[in-house]
């Protein structure tokens, strides 16, 4: 790979990013176990993370533009060790609020990154956010691969959590930059209203609305409506994740080639098509299909966004640029899940699927503008 030392540590940065969301997800089991909760309130404690990260992304930018890349070190050891304090509590209240801390700095640190990868592609003229985010992907799959497979040795959850706050925290002194005479002045950054980066992060809201839909639902559907067992449902998010993967991979690869509205109308065809057969699968076989086709579609819409939206304004605003997008664009990932729910409960699961075979093809229209 031709990278320096900024964009392997951002490579590394991005990796154990995925490595606590994956461990995270596979773990949840046992931490629902330890604070007692019902479903109820074990799912009200877990809207903590979405409750803390959208103010703190549209805040972040302010940081990032005054700082720059100067902010992911701190924000890698913050979050390291605020990934381990859930693991503490002993009620679903405390759960809460554990997961505000995670939540912000896990905005706060997505929003660094994301910045300090376009500042890097703005200085080499070279793409970056790809491959980084092919970084996230799979790390976010061996992660929660490692850790179901440390459940099933009866390795407990604190001892997971530690374990991935101890990885998360090695990132920390690869991404240690130095001021250099090459960074800006500082800027009065913020959340920024200019209708091209609301308009951005609405984009990858709809692609965010496909992820967080097909993450939550493919194994339901595979289950209860196809009637496969539990575990073939669990092969359904862990094949879209490896798709996203190899979908990203060859973005980093293509990207120049074909160029950035191309990129995202073919991923969002491909993605459609994907839901499509999804929705519409008369076998177990066919849906975990369409699994892997959306994966690969809808896996080059967030870092091509993000690129466009670092290149799209000043380096002294980049921060700011890239908060606005994040925050819009996780809107999509809080509201996917519940929207393909109520679709679902008011027609059949099919039709969610259907229902976002039908974002794909507007997130295509709308990026061929």
């Amino acid at each position: 790979l031709d990278i320096d030392g900024r964009a392997a540590g951002l490579l590394i940065a991005f990796g154990v990013f995925g490595v606590f969301w994956g461990g995270w997800a596979a773990v949840l089991p046992d931490v629902k176990v330890a604070v007692r909760g019902s479903d109820s309130a074990f799912g009200f404690a877990l809207l903590g993370v979405g409750v803390g990260a959208v103010p703190a992304m549209a805040g972040m930018g302010r940081i990032y533009d005054r700082f720059e890349e100067r902010t992911v070190a701190p924000l890698l050891t913050l979050f390291a060790v605020s990934t381990v304090l859930p693991g503490l509590t002993s009620s679903t209240n405390w759960l809460f609020v554990t997961l505000l801390g995670v939540g912000a700095l896990s905005g706060m640190l997505d929003v660094a990154i994301n910045a300090a990868a376009t500042a890097w592609e703005g200085r080499t003229n070279r793409r970056l956010l790809s491959l980084v985010h092919a970084s996230f992907s799979g790390s976010f799959l061996v992660a929660s691969i490692t850790v179901g497979l440390a459940r099933r040795a009866d390795t407990g959850h604190m001892v997971i959590l530690v374990s991935i706050a101890a990885v998360v925290a090695l990132a920390a002194p690869f991404n240690r930059f130095p001021r250099t005479e090459e960074d800006r002045k500082k800027t009065k950054g913020g959340f920024r209203f200019d209708p091209v980066f609301l308009m951005l992060g609405a984009l990858c809201g709809l692609a965010f609305v496909i992820e967080g839909g097909l993450e939550a639902w493919s194994a339901v559907h595979l289950e209860r409506t196809l009637n496969a067992s539990p575990a073939v449902g669990g092969l359904g998010p862990g094949l879209f994740a490896a798709a996203m993967l190899c979908g990203r991979s060859a973005a980093h690869v293509l990207g120049d080639r074909l160029g950035d509205r191309r990129l995202l109308l073919t991923g969002s065809a491909i993605a459609a098509i994907g839901l499509a057969v999804c929705g519409l699968a008369p076998t177990v076989l066919s849906a975990l299909s369409g699994f892997v086709i959306t994966g690969l579609g809808v896996a080059v819409a967030a870092p091509t966004i993000f690129g466009v939206a670092g290149r799209a304004t000043a380096d002294t605003m980049r921060g700011s640029a890239i908060g606005t997008v994040t925050t819009v664009a996780y809107l999509g990932f809080l509201l996917g899940p519940p929207m393909v729910g109520w679709i679902s409960g008011a027609t059949a699961l099919r039709m969610g699927f259907v229902f976002l075979a039908a974002i794909a093809v507007t997130l295509g229209a709308l990026s061929a503008l």
